[in-house]
């Protein structure tokens, strides 16, 4: 197999100094991750340091380490351990052959990201690479380039930000061909305070698009204008996705499988393509048209990510569904305990509106960083939920208290503090044959109880 990467090639690219030849097969900055033949990066956090765990690396199977100081290991000792991850990335981009996408938006980026890697592997098995979990970030971002073959035909990844100018550094280092911006809504307002702000935000995406490349822009977004006209000052080609008759990729129809996803015919440009969407929800509907517009962009099959888009199964944290015995007889449980802002609490509520079941039972996080409107966002969720026809909503955080007042003599609900109290209801709450949705954002810890649930626990 070809490593990944060379003491003598690290160096070079980091301006470190090999104690000796080695090779790598993967790249990783937490020991808890670490695997046979790995490169280990010891890097000074805030929190603690990665030079801690050296050893543990190496129990673990590290052939190598990027550290600031001289060890009794393989390693490539530099200045600065992030600033040498930040170039082994880099370097990676630069010796890459690829086809590489840029993924952004304010929800549906990992979707879009999985759909992408998914179609493009089975166009060319082996030879698409794409950023793991969310490593979306200033460092998970160069972690997922530097972890990049030199043979692979197409990279996928995902960049994420909170203030401005951060996707500007991230996109420079990705230099996508093609570039997607999947929606926008009101996520991170207390960073950026108006939906516009964060349009440009996401909008600086396309500042690192390779010469010709392409831009992917929603149609149905209310900033469509905006994020168009920003990405004309840097794109080739600008291509609009949506369920908008107008949309140069769009949903000419769609209606529901019978199974949760749904049946989809779609104009792909000069093309008419029909498939079906494990996924539920029309979020992945519109998902799905910004993926065949980059599979077109990038020289990809449609039929191809047709079929991909029809295996793809539920992602952890972001619509995994899972049957789970419970109580004698069995319950549907819908995870979307990884993420929440105003606009997927919406579309996610409506999808359960939808589901079959004895009941409808909504367990809800707090949705973070929402600035000074963060209560009238909560409260707004009062309509949806009576929509959807939920016959008990659990609330959990403070935060969300707004809404509770919201559904005051509209529906059955309680309120809690925390997961840990949520958690002290279910067995109460939750009945055989419920379909039960739990979405928050992350830090309100709501995967806790999908744990539960789907380890018997009740």
């Amino acid at each position: 197999m070809t490593p990944l990467w060379t003491a003598r090639a690290i160096a070079a690219a980091t301006g470190g100094e090999a104690s000796s030849d080695f090779t790598v097969h993967g790249v990783a900055f937490d020991s808890r991750e670490v695997t046979t033949s790995d490169l280990f990066v010891a890097m000074r956090g805030e929190a603690t340091d990665g030079h801690k765990f050296i050893d543990k690396a190496i129990a673990a199977g590290a052939a190598g380490i990027v550290c600031e100081s001289t060890i009794d290991h393989p390693h490539v000792r530099v200045a600065d351990s992030a600033a040498a991850l930040n170039a082994l990335g880099t370097a990676s981009r630069a010796r890459s052959h690829g086809r590489i996408i840029g993924v952004t938006g304010s929800a549906g980026k990992t979707g879009t990201k999985e759909a992408l890697f998914a179609a493009l592997d089975r166009f060319r098995p082996g030879k698409a690479h794409r950023s793991v979990k969310s490593y979306n970030n200033h460092v998970g971002v160069p972690l997922s380039l530097a972890r990049m073959p030199s043979t692979a035909d197409f990279g996928v990844f995902e960049m994420g930000m909170n203030h401005v100018g951060e996707l500007a550094e991230l996109t420079r280092m990705v230099r996508p061909h093609v570039a997607i911006v999947t929606t926008i809504a009101p996520a991170h307002l207390e960073f950026f305070g108006s939906e516009e702000a964060i349009a440009d935000a996401k909008g600086e995406i396309f500042e690192g698009l390779e010469p010709g490349g392409t831009a992917i822009v929603p149609f149905d977004s209310p900033h469509y204008a905006r994020l168009r006209a920003k990405a004309e000052q840097h794109a080739a080609h600008v291509i609009s996705f949506g369920l908008g008759a107008d949309a140069d990729v769009r949903a000419v129809d769609w209606l529901s499988d019978g199974k949760g996803g749904s049946l989809v015919t779609a104009q792909v440009q000069d093309a008419l393509l029909c498939f079906t969407i494990a996924q539920a929800g029309a979020h992945w509907v519109s998902n799905s048209l910004a993926v065949l517009a980059a599979v077109k962009a990038v020289g990809g099959d449609l039929p191809a990510a047709g079929l991909a888009f029809a295996e793809m199964a539920g992602l952890a944290g972001r619509g995994a569904r899972h049957r789970v015995p419970f109580g004698g007889g069995h319950i549907l449980l819908i995870d979307e305990s990884y993420n929440a802002n105003p606009a997927s609490m919406a579309a996610t509520i409506g999808q359960l509106g939808s589901e079959s079941g004895e009941r409808r039972i909504a367990i809800l996080g707090a949705m973070k960083e929402l600035g000074p409107d963060g209560a009238a966002y909560h409260a707004d969720l009062a309509a949806p939920l009576v929509a959807a026809g939920v016959q008990f909503a659990l609330l959990v955080s403070d935060e969300i208290a707004p809404l509770a007042k919201a559904l005051e003599g509209r529906i059955d609900f309680a309120h809690v503090a925390d997961h840990s109290a949520a958690k002290a209801r279910l067995g109460d709450l939750i009945r055989p044959g419920d379909t039960v949705l739990i979405k928050g954002s992350n830090s309100v810890g709501l995967s806790h109880l999908v744990t539960a649930l789907t380890n018997g626990e009740f």
